[in-house]
Order: structure tokens, then sequence, then C-alpha cells
């Protein structure tokens, strides 16, 4: 069975996970109303999705 020959120091094991990190989602502008809003998505605001309005939000 492989075992390490020495331990795992602390610097190299977090140079090792500094590619794990969260990512932030990737925001657009609505077009319609201009709020933020995920990419390929209906617009939560203003219920509009590539220029036309798929759901009525009552306000």
């Amino acid at each position: 069975m492989a075992v390490p020959k020495r331990k795992t120091s602390k610097a190299s094991k977090r140079k090792r996970r500094t590619h794990f990190k969260l990512e932030v989602p990737g925001l657009n502008n609505c077009p319609e109303c201009g709020e933020l809003k995920l990419s390929h998505r209906v617009c939560p605001s203003c219920g509009y999705y590539k220029n036309k309005e798929v759901i009525e939000v009552a306000e």
C-alpha cells in the first residue's frame, strides 16, 4: 500500500487548495427593466425572457 514518506506541510496543502473556491454566478442586466438576473433565465422582477413576457409579475 502506498504511504507518504513525510507529512504534507500546511503550506503545500494550502498551495494545492488555492483553486478550491466558490464562484459568483454570472449575472447580466435585464434589457427590459435593468435589474440583475441570472443568464438564460426569466427576470424575476419583470417576467421577461428574450424580449418577450413569459410570466406575469404581480406588482
